[in-house]
């Protein structure tokens, strides 16, 4: 009965209304943080941006579709969850955050990115995945802090070279797109950790045993022909990775190992992002 009063009460803007959607919270938290995920919100609570001094906002699980121009009051916050909402653009209010340095974008309906997100210079942390975007919008080759992108489960064929501007950029998610090569930008970036290319469309791979800080690299449901050669100490996991040999050749042609030849162990458990701390 809870959520659907609140889901009834998100459509009437009175402020018994609001307070009943805040739960009475009146005062900024002691730990400067709100949280509203999964609470119906059709709009933003507008006395949340009185709290000046708040560094986290998680409005994530919602049915939000805009901001109010109000939200610019909130200069000292540093997250930002935006998730799971209806998102069909991103609110031009966001962009004015300029202490954002994690912002959760994921599972909305985006399909572009607005170029006022250059502002946000301090971003470290982007979660664009299980949107819409069909390439991967250059702006995000501005944010010069960068150090974690999540953008899988999206419609992205390429990547943009401008992407190797990210010098501070640690770990791309790439998983469940539509790239049927690997990105060639990504051989440019001997800073990368961590490269995210599962369940693609990659026939490919080329050595990746040039990248040092290559740490970790996920291939897994391509359908490629070959592993991706790393250096010493690099984890890599997908088909024919270290516990499981590649094809053996044969007078030029590739032999299939059977099954009955691939030892058996444990399947791995694909990890899942990090939000980087700011």
């Amino acid at each position: 009965m809870g959520n659907s009063l609140k889901a009834i009460v998100a459509f009437v803007p009175s402020d018994e209304c609001q307070k009943y959607l805040l739960e009475d919270l009146e005062e900024m938290p002691v730990d400067k943080m709100v949280d509203l995920s999964s609470s119906q919100l059709r709009r933003l609570p507008l006395h949340i941006c009185s709290f000046r001094e708040l560094v986290k906002l998680y409005l994530s699980d919602n049915n939000l579709n805009h901001l109010p121009p109000e939200l610019e009051q909130l200069q000292n916050l540093q997250i930002l969850a935006l998730d799971f909402n209806n998102f069909k653009a991103l609110p031009l209010v966001v962009c004015t955050l300029k202490q954002l340095c994690i912002l959760y974008l994921g599972n909305n309906k985006l399909c572009s990115l607005p170029l006022e997100l250059r502002f946000l210079q301090n971003l470290k942390t982007l979660w664009i995945e299980s949107n819409c975007l069909q390439c991967l919008p250059e702006v995000v080759c501005e944010l010069s802090l960068l150090k974690t992108l999540h953008a899988g489960s999206n419609a992205l064929r390429t990547l943009p070279t401008q992407l190797r501007r990210l010098q501070e950029l640690r770990t791309i998610w790439l998983s469940g797109n539509l790239l049927s090569e690997f990105p060639t930008v990504l051989l440019d970036m001997p800073f990368l950790e961590v490269i995210d290319v599962d369940r693609n469309s990659i026939r490919f791979f080329p050595s990746l045993a040039h990248l040092p800080g290559l740490k970790l690299v996920i291939y897994d449901h391509n359908p490629c022909r070959n592993a991706p050669k790393v250096a010493k100490g690099v984890r890599r996991v997908g088909r024919w990775s270290e516990e499981s040999p590649e094809p053996r050749k044969r007078s030029g042609a590739v032999i299939e190992i059977t099954l009955d030849e691939r030892p058996t162990s444990a399947p791995v458990i694909k990890p899942e992002p990090e939000a980087e701390p700011c």
